[in-house]
C-alpha cells in the first residue's frame, strides 16, 4: 500500500479551513495505479471532524468503501485499524465517491475565465491614443502561450544542433527569444487575416498552424516540407492559413505586404495584413513607397518592425539616425510595445488591426531580442557582450514572464510546467526523427514550379544541346 496508494486527506473545521484543505491534497501517480484511496489522520477534539473515505476506480468502476477495506484488510493490518475505526462513524462516511469536490485532483486549470492582467510596460504612441495597459487573457490562453513558445524555442534550439550537424544547410535564422511577437500576434488576429515576413519565419510558420514534421522537413530540404523541400529555411509557406512566407531580400516584403492588404480591401474581406520586417530593413527605401501609397488608399496594412536591436551585426543607434522607428511613418500613426510581453503584443495586434480596418496603416515597433546571432554563420558575441544577452534572459524573457503570470494565479505548479516542457522536447525529437527519414526531392523537381504548365518543360544544358530533364 505503500508504494500504490495515494494517502490521506484530513478534513478539520468548516468554511474557510475546508476550502484551504481542498486545495492540500497530494497525489502521486504510478504506472501500476488501480485505485485512489483515502485514510484516516486523526480528529481533533475542539472541532467536528468530517472525514469520507473515498475509493476512485481509474476504470471509472466505483466500489463501496466497505467492499474495498474489505478486500485490503485481507493484506494489510492498516487497513485493518481504519475499518474499525470507519465502523464507529455515520453510514454515511461508506458511501462510495461521486461528485463532490472535497477530493480532488490538483489539476492544471483550463478555465476560460476573465484574468486581467497589467502590461510590463506602457504603450508609446505616435499620433494616436495608445490602448489600455489592463489585457483580458485567460487561464487556457496563458497556458496556450506558455506551450506554444516553449515549443517554438525548443523548435529552434533543434535546427541550431541540425545545422551543426549539417543537417541544415544554407542560411538559417533562428527567432528564440522573439516568440512572444508571434503568439501574442497570433492570438488577436484569425487565419484570415495575412501575415508576411523576412526569413526570420520558423515560429512564425508554426504560429500559423504549421506543423513541426513540416518545419524540420522543410529545414532539411524533404520533399515533405512546407515548400516541398525547395525553400528551405527562409522560405516557409503556407497559403491555406494566409502565411505567405519569409523573404530572403531584406525588405523586400514590405510591398508585397501592402499588395495583400490591397487585395483585402479590393476583395472587401473586412481582414488585414501584416507585414513583419527588422530593424535592420527598416531604412529600406521599397518600405517607405509602400508605406506611402497604403496611407494614400487607407489600406488595412499593419506594418511591425522587429526590432532586435542589432541588424546583423550593426547596433541600431550605428544604422538609423532615428532608432523610433515606431514614429518613422511620418503620416502614418504607430506604436512601440514591449515585444517580450506576449499579452502586451496581443493587445497591441488587437488595437492595430482595429485601427487599420477603420483608417488605413498604423506601425507597430516590437521591442524584442534574439538570443542567436543574426544567422547560424554569427556567433552573435562579437558585438554585444554575454552579460547582456543573458541579462535579457534573465528579466524578459518571454517565457519566463507567462511561467510567472501562471504560477502566481495558481493555475498550474511549477512542477508540472517542467512536465510540459519535458512533452515539448520529446514532440520536438520525434518530429525530427521524422523528418530525417523523409525523402529529398528528385532532381527533376528543380525545374518545377517555375513556369507555367506547359512552357519551359524542358530543360538543357549551357550548350543548348543536351535536354537535361523534362517535366511531366
Amino acid at each position: 500500500m505503500n508504494n500504490t496508494c495515494i494517502w490521506i486527506l484530513a478534513f478539520e473545521g468548516f468554511g474557510r479551513e475546508r476550502e484551504a484543505l481542498e486545495e492540500t491534497v497530494l497525489l502521486r501517480y504510478e504506472k501500476s495505479l488501480t485505485y485512489l484511496s483515502f485514510f484516516l489522520l486523526q480528529q481533533h477534539t475542539t472541532f467536528f471532524t468530517l472525514i469520507r473515505y473515498c475509493i476512485f476506480q481509474i476504470t471509472q468502476k466505483k466500489k463501496t468503501f466497505a467492499s474495498f477495506f474489505s478486500l485490503l484488510s485481507k493484506t494489510k493490518s492498516t487497513a485493518e485499524m481504519a475499518l474499525s475505526r470507519l465502523s464507529s462513524r455515520s453510514t454515511t462516511l461508506l458511501q462510495p465517491f461521486a461528485t463532490t469536490s472535497l477530493l480532488r485532483r490538483r489539476h492544471i486549470s483550463t478555465d476560460t475565465t476573465p484574468i486581467t492582467v497589467e502590461t510590463s510596460l506602457p504603450f508609446t504612441s505616435h499620433l494616436i491614443s495608445p490602448p489600455s495597459r489592463a489585457v483580458e487573457t485567460s487561464s487556457q490562453e496563458l497556458l496556450s502561450f506558455f506551450r506554444d513558445m516553449a515549443l517554438m524555442r525548443r523548435m529552434e534550439i533543434a535546427a541550431d544542433s541540425l545545422y551543426k550537424a549539417k543537417l541544415i544547410r544554407g542560411f538559417c535564422h533562428l527567432y528564440d527569444g522573439q516568440e512572444a511577437v508571434a503568439i501574442g500576434m497570433e492570438a488577436a488576429i484569425t487565419k484570415r487575416d495575412a501575415i508576411i515576413t523576412s526569413y526570420r519565419d520558423h515560429c512564425t510558420f508554426l504560429g500559423r498552424g504549421g506543423g513541426l514534421f513540416e518545419a524540420f522537413s522543410e529545414l532539411m530540404g524533404r520533399t515533405t516540407g512546407c515548400s516541398k523541400g525547395k525553400g528551405g529555411s527562409m522560405h516557409f509557406y503556407k497559403k491555406d492559413a494566409s502565411f505567405y512566407g519569409g523573404h530572403g531580400i531584406v525588405g523586400a516584403q514590405a510591398p508585397l505586404g501592402c499588395g495583400l492588404a490591397f487585395a483585402q480591401k479590393y476583395s472587401k474581406e473586412e481582414a488585414v495584413s501584416f507585414t513583419l520586417y527588422g530593424d535592420g530593413a527598416a531604412n529600406q527605401g521599397q518600405l517607405f513607397e509602400a508605406l506611402n501609397i497604403a496611407a494614400l488608399w487607407d489600406l488595412p496594412a499593419v506594418l511591425v518592425c522587429e526590432n532586435n536591436h542589432y541588424g546583423m551585426g550593426t547596433a541600431e543607434w550605428r544604422s538609423a539616425k532615428s532608432p523610433a522607428y515606431f514614429k518613422r511613418g511620418d503620416y502614418v500613426p504607430g506604436l512601440k510595445v514591449d515585444g517580450m510581453d506576449a499579452l502586451a503584443v496581443k493587445q497591441a495586434c488587437k488595437f492595430a488591426k482595429e485601427h487599420a480596418l477603420k483608417n488605413g496603416p498604423i506601425i507597430l515597433e516590437m521591442d524584442t531580442y534574439r538570443y542567436h546571432g543574426h544567422s547560424m554563420s554569427d556567433p552573435g558575441s562579437t558585438y554585444r557582450t554575454r552579460d547582456e544577452i543573458s541579462g535579457v534572459r534573465q528579466v524578459r524573457d518571454p517565457i519566463d514572464r507567462v511561467r510567472k503570470l501562471i504560477i502566481a494565479h495558481d493555475i498550474a505548479t511549477e512542477k508540472e510546467l517542467k512536465d510540459m516542457e519535458k512533452e515539448v522536447r520529446k514532440e520536438v525529437d520525434a518530429a525530427v526523427a521524422q523528418a530525417k527519414e523523409s525523402p529529398i526531392p528528385e532532381p527533376s523537381e528543380l525545374f518545377s514550379n517555375i513556369y507555367v504548365k506547359g512552357f519551359g518543360a524542358e530543360s538543357f544544358g549551357a550548350d543548348r544541346k543536351e535536354l537535361r530533364a523534362t517535366l511531366p
